[in-house]
């Protein structure tokens, strides 16, 4: 099934999908392109059967497109090979994403204006989103490049992978591991068995929590550093010279709370951004330790 609709700048898309593998190209100006391909005879009565639909919403156009989970009609097949439902959907820049899904995994590769995701397994990848992200994920993984709002993920087992993260970061999961490359804004990350990596931090509040999980923060040179690391059985080292005295100097300040019950805590120096160096040089981190 094709079908294309001419729209006047950015769209909101709609996908509700149980399962198959969704792609979003969103490099289309005025105009947004659907494909629904399925790959077995149950899903091509889904697709015949699917609600796809534009109308204004909020201002916008919105498109809605809704494959049923199971066909009106009675159906028997066996499936060999590979099942299920591809949606391909070319769209205006900017365009605000939301999907529903039980396994169909979603792959974003330009930049969209938000993205919204309820899955049990599907994995999650985008590459640019100017809003927020919120993702909420029994068993699928995330991974997004870059985000210049605000996050909210939510997994019980899949990891998050988030490179760089301009906006507040919340995040939550229990055996699923966490990676932020780059963090410019406050950060909340709750695991259970879960490691954390937090490759840089520059400024705000870090509050970082796990019961075995290890913990690994980097704080970018430049910043100064405000310390409070707690752990019952686990080890916990720094890389940075502690200091009773108070944070000085004109550099963004950071304040790391980290606490494990048996995961290790360990706090690193993470190199000046290349694209902003801070304005003085400092070859060391200034830190207050409680």
């Amino acid at each position: 099934m094709q079908k294309a609709f001419d729209v006047d700048g950015p769209a909101e898309i709609d996908v509700r999908l149980a399962s198959g593998d969704i792609e979003v190209d969103p490099s289309l100006e005025g105009r947004i392109e659907l494909e629904l391909v399925a790959h077995d005879e149950e899903s091509q009565r889904l697709v015949d059967e699917a609600r796809i639909e534009l109308h204004e919403h909020h201002g916008r156009p919105q498109l809605i497109v809704d494959v049923p989970h199971k066909s009106r009609g009675f159906s028997f097949s066996i499936v060999f090979g590979r099942s299920g439902i591809s949606c391909r959907i070319r769209c205006p820049r900017g365009s605000l994403v939301s999907v529903r899904s039980k396994s169909a995994d979603l792959r974003v590769s330009g930049t969209i204006g938000g993205l919204n995701v309820t899955t049990a397994s599907g994995d999650v990848e985008a590459t640019m989103v100017e809003g927020g992200v919120n993702v909420k994920s029994a068993s699928g993984d995330v991974n997004v490049r870059e985000i210049r709002g605000g996050v909210n993920v939510q997994t019980a087992s899949g990891d998050i992978e988030l490179d760089i993260a301009h906006g507040p970061v919340n995040v939550q999961t229990a055996s699923g591991d966490l990676a932020i490359g780059e963090a410019y804004d406050n950060v909340s990350a709750n695991t259970v068995s879960g490691d954390q990596q937090h490759g840089a931090v520059m400024r705000g509040n870090v509050a970082a929590h796990s019961v075995s999980g290890d913990v690994r923060i980097g704080v970018r040179r430049g910043s100064k550093v405000y310390l409070d690391c707690n752990t019952v059985s686990g080890d916990t080292s720094s890389e940075l010279e502690l200091t009773t005295e108070a944070p000085a100097g004109d550099g963004p300040l950071v304040e790391v709370r980290a606490k494990t019950v048996s995961g290790d805590i360990t706090i690193t120096r993470a190199p000046a951004p290349q694209s902003t160096p801070p304005a003085h040089d400092s070859n060391s981190v200034q830190e207050v330790h409680s």
